[in-house]
Formats: structure tokens, sequence, C-alpha cells
């Protein structure tokens, strides 16, 4: 489940009070001031991203780096993501933390966090310039990407499942089949 602890009256968070969230294996994030909490992923969701790190990082060239949760994208004071997935520009990246937008971030669904995902995330990466954005689906062993289209809003370019295969050119060439990403895991 994820938790939105914020509504149009109560207060803001920043990104000074997420240092004072316990370290229990949730995962907390920001989104224009509103805290959002989801519960720590499980098996599937993390055999995916394991996956994705290992043939993103496999394809990516000089001057980008793959990086996983908990990583944290800080653009502002009351605006804080971990995207399970990011790949940015190295010369971006702070020892602690991305204050702009990555490249590519690629959010794997749970079912706590797939509305959050799908909708919130989505908007604020749109918002923020990250030029391509992946949703995988474990339980549909699927991937949806968008890229940002010369107005700046999301524009879907491939959604592929189970033995399809993506062929990102952005940001960088790499093939992504969404049934390799399980493994033996895979229905």
């Amino acid at each position: 489940m994820s938790v939105m602890a914020n509504d149009c009256e109560g207060p803001l968070y920043t990104v000074e009070d997420l240092e004072g969230m316990p370290d229990d294996g949730r995962r907390y994030e920001l989104v224009d001031g509103a805290l959002h909490v989801s519960p720590a992923p499980g098996y599937r969701h993390q055999k995916v991203v394991v996956k994705l790190i290992v043939l993103l990082d496999g394809a990516c060239p000089n001057g980008l780096e793959v990086l996983t949760a908990p990583f944290a994208v800080r653009p502002s004071t009351t605006l804080e993501l971990q995207p399970d997935v990011l790949v940015a520009r190295c010369e971006d990246l702070t020892e602690k933390l991305l204050p702009v937008a990555p490249v590519l971030a690629v959010e794997v669904l749970s079912p706590s966090t797939a509305v959050h995902d799908l909708n919130t995330k989505k908007a604020v990466y749109e918002r923020l310039g990250v030029e391509s954005y992946w949703v995988v689906d474990p339980g549909e062993l699927a991937l949806t990407a968008f890229e940002l289209d010369a107005g700046g809003r999301y524009e879907q370019v491939a959604e592929v499942k189970g033995d399809d295969a993506f062929d990102a050119t952005v940001p960088f060439p790499v093939r992504v089949v969404p049934a390799e990403l399980l493994g033996p895991l895979r229905k």
C-alpha cells in the first residue's frame, strides 16, 4: 500500500523531513511536499530490477551512469523521488543524490505502487524533463516506454510483452525483452 501523508490543507514536507524518517525498509518520497510511503518491494520486483541493472549497465556508454534505488532524484526541497532504476549523466551526479532530472527513469510495478508509478510519478518525470520513462510490469511480463515529444509531453513509443523485444534508442541503444527480466520466475 502506498500512503500519501498530505492533502491540500496539510503540512508540506521537505527533504529535511525525509532525513528524519526511520530506516525501516520503506521508500519515502516527496511530490510537491506530499509524503508518499511505500513498503519494501517483493522478490519478483527486485529480480526485475537486478536484471535491468545488469542489462543497462552492460550497454551504458561512457558519460552516463546506471543506478538503482535507493538513490534520490532531488531537484528541489519539496520533491524527491527514488526511481527503481535510473540513468544519469555522470557530471550531474553528486555523492548523495541527483539534483536534476535523470535521462531515464524506470519504475517496476508492485501492487502497492502501480497507481502512483503510472500517474503521479509519470507526471512528475514528464514535468522534470526526464527524456525516457519506462514502466515494467512483472506480473504481465510487459514494458511500456514513454519519451518526451517536441512539446515536452510523454508519448508512448513502445509496449512489449513476453518474448517481444523493445529496442530502445534513448538514452542509448539496448534491447529489453520483458520475459527475460524474470528468468526462472517467468510464468
